[in-house]
């Protein structure tokens, strides 16, 4: 399960579609082949996320990994991006 406390190294290998997420929005998951230490909270308050931010980034990677893979070029970020324009 999904939470702000799992470990980087439990995220990048239950859920592998993370990397690619994470990265877009600025976080290293992985340095030299081997996953970065510590949790998902940590992680992002090292960008500076604010708790609110911290939260949407769960519920994001809870959802991307509800999606199948696809074979398409935009990333999930984006497309979340894109939902989030519609909106307004």
């Amino acid at each position: 399960m999904i939470t702000k406390n799992i470990t980087i190294e439990d995220l990048i290998e239950d859920y592998p579609k993370s990397v690619k997420y994470l990265s877009e929005k600025g976080i290293r998951c992985i340095k030299c082949g081997e996953p970065i230490w510590g949790t998902l909270e940590e992680a992002c308050l090292e960008k500076n996320f604010t708790e609110s931010a911290i939260n949407e980034t769960v519920k994001e990677l809870v959802e991307l990994h509800k999606i199948p893979d696809e074979k398409n070029e935009i990333s999930f970020a984006k497309k979340l991006e894109i939902k989030n324009l519609q909106k307004q």
